[in-house]
């Protein structure tokens, strides 16, 4: 016989408060997810202008890079928004499937929305986690390379 937990048997409601503020969230989240988008948008524009001056730049003062590094430096300003765009775009879905949740009264657009806000607030950890181990290493050769240096 097989026994059933009562976290099983639990079901979560929520009251008007509740939704209100998921209401409310999700209207930030939209704005924030344009605001987002356009300045994805705007990092691409600087990209093929960054990619033109720093070109000429290197060019004029005759560099060891010369006109390459006007395509690099274009390169790191389309890699930025390309990992600038998932959290932006997890944030807009994550709005979306909520308003339409709410406007349809659909619980399965709301978990679906709420799978989305998972995925920005994992996405941007992992991110974070990657940052802090990028600084713990450059901290540590910066530590290594005084020492060496004297």
């Amino acid at each position: 016989m097989e026994e059933t937990s009562v976290f099983e048997k639990f079901e979560l409601q929520l009251d008007q408060t509740a939704k209100d503020f998921l209401k409310e969230i999700a209207k930030w989240a939209y704005f924030l997810s344009i605001v987002g988008f356009v300045g994805i948008g705007l990092m691409l524009v600087i990209a093929v202008f960054a990619g033109t001056i720093f070109a000429s730049m290197g060019s004029a003062m005759g560099g060891a890079f010369g006109s390459s590094f006007g395509a690099a430096m274009g390169f790191v300003y389309v890699f930025i928004a390309a990992i600038y765009f998932f959290p932006v775009f997890y944030l807009f879905k994550f709005s979306v499937n909520a308003k339409k949740a709410f406007r349809e009264n659909d619980s399965e657009a709301l978990s679906s929305s709420l799978g989305y806000l998972k995925s920005h607030y994992k996405f941007i950890g992992i991110f974070m986690v990657a940052i802090l181990a990028l600084y713990a290493l450059i901290f540590v050769f910066g530590i290594i390379g005084a020492l060496f240096g004297r």
